[in-house]
C-alpha cells in the first residue's frame, strides 16, 4: 500500500533546519532583495527611522536592500502632494523628506555592518521638469518637444524630463552622479525604465563603476536580453509575474484591450509555466538572473496588493520565486506583515505596524523561512552552474512538481496551483531520504503519494 504524506499548515512546512545553515557570506547569486519604501515604511518616512528596522532585515535572511530613489523630488508638474520619487532634481542630493547626507551615510554603514548590501534606484532615463540640469540652461541634454519648446513627456509622466543620450556631456555628468554613490559605498542600482537608455551608454558606466567596486550588484528594470549584455546582473520577470496573477485567478488575468473597449481573457496553466520556465532558460543564458516577486511598488500601488490578484494563491506563488531556476527573489515593503492595503504613491501612506516586531509574526516567519530555506541548498543559486529544473513525470495537470540538484544537495518542490487538494506520486527518481522544511524527515520511494492542500505546497531537500 502507497505511504500518504499530508501537507499540514501551510506555514509548518517552512520551518527551516538550523543545521543546514551556511556561513554568513554574501552570495550575489543565492541572495534575497527587499524594497525598502522608505517615505511609507515608518511612520516618519526618514532613514533615521528605517535604520531601526535594518536588524530585523538582517534576522529575516534579505541580502540587498534596495532604496526606492532617494534624491530631490520636483515641483513642476508634481504628482499629489509629495510627488514621485522618480522625478528626480539632482543625482548628487539627498531628498530632505528623508533626512540629511549624514543620515544616510549612517543608514549606509549600519548596514554594512550588519552585512546587508544597499543598492539605490537610479533613474537614467530622465529627471524631473525643473531639474538643475535644465534650470542651468542645458536643453540640448533633453529631447524636445518642437512644438512646446520644452522636454518631451513620456506615458503620463507630466512631472518628468527626457534626456538625450545624443548628448556626450549628458552622458559624462550621468556617470560622475553614478560614480559618486559607488565612492560612497552603495553597493549598486536598481535602474528604472532601463530598456528606454541606450545599452553602449550602460555598458560603458558598468565598466567605469566597476573600476571602483568590482563586485556592483546591477538590476535592471526591463526583461530585453540586451540588458545582460550591457552589464545587469539580475532582470525583471515580469512576464513570469503576470502569468502568476492569470493562474492565481482560476487560469484567466482580464485585461482591456486597447481602443475597442472589449475584454479579452488570457488562460494561463501550469503547462503554459512550465513553457515559460524553458523559454526563459533558453532565453537568458547563465550567469543572468532573473527577478522574480508577487508584489513591488508598481504592482502594490497601481495593480492591486497580492491579496488583490492572487487571492489563496498569495503564499503559494510567494514561495516558487524562491526556488525557481535563475530566480532572485524580492520581497516589497509591507509582504512581511501581510500588508493588505495600496500604498498612495504620492501622498504619505505610512506602514506603521512594520516596526512592531510582535505584529504578525506568521507572515514574518513565512519569509524568515523562506530565505532560510534558499541560504541553506545551494541547488537553489543562480549562477554560471544553475542547477536545471526536473519536472517530476506523471504529475497532474495542476501540479508543478520538480527537483534541483547541485552537487550532494538536492531540493524537491511540489506545487498544487488549485483551489482543490491533490496527490503527488512520486516515482524513483524522487526516491530517497529528505529533510522537510517543516523540520521533519520524509523517506520516499517510488509509488509513495504527497498530499497537497488546496493552493498547498511542500518545499524538502537531501
Amino acid at each position: 500500500m502507497k505511504k500518504l504524506f499530508a501537507l499540514v499548515a501551510l506555514v509548518a512546512t517552512l520551518v527551516s533546519c538550523v543545521s543546514n545553515q551556511p556561513e554568513e557570506t554574501f552570495d550575489k547569486f543565492n541572495s534575497v532583495v527587499y524594497e525598502l519604501n522608505i517615505r511609507q515604511a515608518t511612520e516618519e518616512g526618514t532613514f533615521a527611522a528605517a535604520e531601526q528596522y535594518l536588524p530585523e532585515l538582517k534576522a529575516m535572511g534579505v541580502d540587498i536592500v534596495w532604496l526606492m530613489p532617494i534624491s530631490p523630488i520636483g515641483v513642476d508638474g508634481r504628482k499629489g502632494t509629495l510627488g514621485s520619487y522618480y522625478s528626480i532634481i539632482d543625482y548628487k542630493a539627498i531628498n530632505p523628506e528623508f533626512g540629511t547626507m549624514e543620515d544616510f551615510d549612517h543608514f549606509l554603514a549600519t548596514a554594512h555592518d550588519l552585512g546587508l548590501k544597499v543598492i539605490i534606484d537610479w533613474v537614467a532615463n530622465h529627471t524631473s521638469r525643473d531639474a538643475n540640469w535644465w534650470k542651468e540652461g542645458k536643453k540640448d541634454w533633453y529631447v524636445m518637444d518642437e512644438n512646446t519648446g520644452l522636454p518631451i513627456v513620456e506615458y503620463d509622466w507630466t512631472d518628468i524630463a527626457k534626456l538625450n543620450y545624443e548628448n556626450e556631456d549628458m552622458r559624462a555628468a550621468m556617470l560622475d552622479a553614478l560614480k559618486f554613490w559607488i565612492e560612497k559605498g552603495v553597493d549598486g542600482y536598481r535602474c528604472d525604465v532601463a530598456m528606454n537608455v541606450p545599452g553602449d551608454f550602460w555598458k560603458g558606466a558598468w565598466e567605469e563603476v566597476r573600476k571602483i567596486n568590482p563586485d556592483v550588484y546591477l538590476l535592471a528594470e526591463g526583461e530585453e536580453t540586451w540588458l545582460h549584455e550591457a552589464g545587469f546582473e539580475a532582470t525583471y520577470a515580469w512576464e513570469l509575474h503576470h502569468i502568476f496573477n492569470a493562474m492565481a485567478k482560476g487560469g484567466s488575468e482580464t485585461k482591456n484591450v486597447a481602443g475597442d473597449g472589449t475584454i479579452k481573457t488570457d488562460a494561463k496553466s501550469v503547462n503554459d509555466l512550465k513553457e515559460y520556465l524553458m523559454r526563459d532558460d533558453e532565453k537568458y543564458p547563465a550567469p543572468a538572473m532573473r527577478l522574480m516577486f508577487t508584489s513591488n511598488h508598481d504592482e502594490n500601488s497601481w495593480a492591486g496588493t497580492e491579496f488583490e490578484r492572487m487571492g489563496d494563491a498569495h503564499k503559494t506563488f510567494a514561495a516558487l520565486t524562491f526556488v525557481l531556476p535563475k530566480s532572485q527573489p524580492l520581497i516589497y515593503t509591507g509582504q512581511e506583515i501581510a500588508l493588505n492595503r495600496r500604498l498612495q504613491f504620492f501622498e504619505k501612506d505610512a506602514v506603521k505596524e512594520l516596526v512592531d516586531l510582535e505584529y504578525n509574526k506568521e507572515y514574518r516567519d513565512f519569509y524568515r523561512n523562506l530565505c532560510s530555506f534558499r541560504h541553506a541548498n545551494k541547488a537553489l543559486a543562480a549562477g554560471n552552474n544553475v542547477a536545471p529544473i526536473q519536472f517530476v513525470d506523471g504529475a497532474g495537470e495542476n501540479v508543478l512538481a520538480f527537483t534541483r540538484q547541485k552537487e550532494d544537495n538536492t531540493v524537491l518542490c511540489l506545487f498544487n496551483f488549485s483551489a482543490e487538494p491533490t496527490t503527488v506520486t512520486l516515482t524513483e527518481a524522487e526516491a530517497g531520504d529528505y529533510m522537510c522544511a517543516c523540520g521533519e524527515a520524509k523517506s520516499f520511494k517510488a509509488g509513495d503519494s504527497v498530499e497537497l492542500a488546496a493552493w498547498g505546497f511542500m518545499l524538502l531537500s537531501k
